[in-house]
């Protein structure tokens, strides 16, 4: 297996020494000048660690760790059975601030599908919930929100399959949802399920307008070698500083790594 033109044993030896280079911080991050926002994806894993115990409270600790603007969880409700949600998003909301965006249909589930986008200010005019092709029930949530009132901004999260004909039908529903003539920035948040990069990666119709993804290794947790999660603006210059949120709780949390960036709006 070959990874950024890398072979995997490369690679893991990469993630090693980044780690070892690195003193990890349980501190929000600094926005760094003109950023106007903290985003992040994070896959919760069901709020089942790499110890194997379910523990939701160490998830939002994880989240407040972030101190995020925006953030799209993957699997943040059950999948099976009535499929409820896993968090408690009230006392998260009275503790960040972090708002969940409204879906319907979902019974005791927090989100679409899993996938749950919180937000910290503005007003959600319009959602959209979408369900992508293949085998696995996979689907994307889509945010109009309005951050003022000359500040429109489009949210797109998505957790794509496990198959790559699936990922690459996946990315073809995304690039629908971008086809109006409505130019409004958008962001793209989720756990993508790609590791390859350029015409092997099946997410490579979402360059033209996406442009090519920061590739920052965020699984598995413990090691990270492979970079699945992904952080994507529609304007050049709109999404900096995108970096693993590495820190001993995230290490264990879920097997996923939460991605964080900052937005330039």
């Amino acid at each position: 297996m070959e990874i950024n033109g890398r072979n995997l044993p490369e690679t893991v030896l990469l993630s090693i020494r980044h780690r070892k280079a690195r003193k990890a911080k349980a501190t929000p991050r600094k926005r760094v000048d003109g950023a106007e926002m903290v985003v992040a994806s994070y896959n919760v894993h069901k709020c089942i660690g790499t110890d194997r115990k379910f523990d939701p409270e160490r998830t939002a600790r994880v989240i407040r760790e972030i101190s995020p603007d925006v953030i799209a969880l993957q699997e943040a409700d059950n999948r099976f059975g009535d499929r409820a949600g896993l968090l408690d998003l009230a006392r998260l909301e009275h503790e960040t601030g972090l708002v969940p965006v409204p879906v319907s249909g979902n019974g005791k589930g927090h989100g679409w599908r899993g996938n749950v986008l919180l937000f910290k200010r503005g007003t959600v005019r319009d959602v959209h919930q979408i369900k992508l092709p293949g085998l696995e029930p996979r689907g994307a949530l889509v945010a109009e929100i309005d951050l003022d009132e000359k500040r429109p901004l489009r949210v797109i999260a998505a957790h794509l399959g496990l198959l790559r004909r699936s990922r690459s039908e996946q990315a073809r529903v995304v690039l629908d949802i971008m086809s109006s003539a409505d130019e409004r920035p958008t962001l793209l948040l989720g756990d993508l399920n790609e590791w390859r990069l350029g015409n092997r990666s099946a997410l490579n119709t979402l360059h033209t307008t996406f442009g090519p993804p920061p590739a920052v290794p965020t699984f598995p947790s413990g090691l990270p070698v492979l970079a699945l999660d992904r952080i994507m603006g529609t304007r050049n210059g709109m999404v900096s500083a995108v970096e693993a949120h590495d820190t001993p709780l995230s290490r264990v949390a879920s097997d996923h790594l939460p991605l964080t960036a900052f937005v330039h709006l």
